[in-house]
């Protein structure tokens, strides 16, 4: 749960418990990433990093993860979806500069909104000034890229580390799978990863939320994580 700050408490966002670096399954080209946003919760590198990848890439994990970190070292932090912008105001970044850790998820929601974009403009420069708080930002394309139509916005988000977030491939889903069910007690063979990779959305999300309905099915039922069970509890 974000922490110690009344814009925050008028913030309904509450951080998952289970989304932490510790939880996180990094594909190979990543590892970089992952340091440098474990630093910057720490406060250890410069005031701004932007991480972008697609849709279900594993963004909104890390942007949780890095609060988490910051919040586990007494650091105050704030974590804003932008995908909820219609619904909050860009008043919210007011202030926030006074916090140690400020995370904005799904910057692009706002690109073309000029409010928005101003008031994203000015909390980069309030930031940029403070000596002890760390703006990460994350979108589905590079600053350039995303549609924002403020040049000084741009230039903004590009003072800071800029990172692409790599796809796990399908192999790496299936480790990162087999080590899940291997925690919870079930044995996942390749064969049966294989078949859920095929049959279901393969971001690593929707591929957890099936499995942990697999366990209790497993549970219930008695039996072990065959296909032919998984079709008669999936309906596939």
């Amino acid at each position: 749960m974000t922490q110690n700050s009344p814009k925050q408490l008028s913030l309904p966002v509450y951080l998952p418990d289970d989304e932490t670096f510790q939880s996180y399954y990094p594909a190979v080209g990543n590892d970089e990433l992952i340091q440098k946003l474990q630093a910057t919760a720490e406060g250890s590198l410069s005031s701004s990093l932007y991480l972008f990848g697609p849709v279900k890439s594993g963004r909104t994990h890390l942007m949780h993860a890095a609060c988490a970190h910051a919040n586990d070292l007494d650091r105050r932090t704030l974590y804003i979806p932008l995908g909820i912008h219609a619904s909050i105001s860009p008043a919210l970044f007011e202030g926030v500069e006074s916090l140690h850790l400020i995370c904005i998820d799904d910057i692009d929601a706002i690109a073309g909104h000029p409010i928005w974009e101003e008031a994203l403009f000015h909390l980069y420069n309030r930031v940029a000034e403070q000596d002890d708080c760390q703006l990460i930002v994350s979108g589905s394309s590079s600053p350039t890229e995303a549609g924002f139509a403020l040049p000084d916005l741009i230039s903004r988000m590009q003072w800071g580390l800029i990172y692409q977030l790599q796809p796990m491939a399908d192999e790496e889903k299936l480790l990162a799978l087999q080590r899940r069910a291997a925690m919870r007690g079930l044995q996942l063979s390749d064969e049966v990863g294989r078949f859920l990779l095929t049959r279901m959305a393969r971001d690593l999300r929707t591929l957890f939320d099936v499995l942990d309905k697999l366990d209790k099915a497993s549970m219930v039922h008695q039996r072990k994580l065959t296909i032919p069970f998984i079709k008669e509890m999936l309906r596939l």
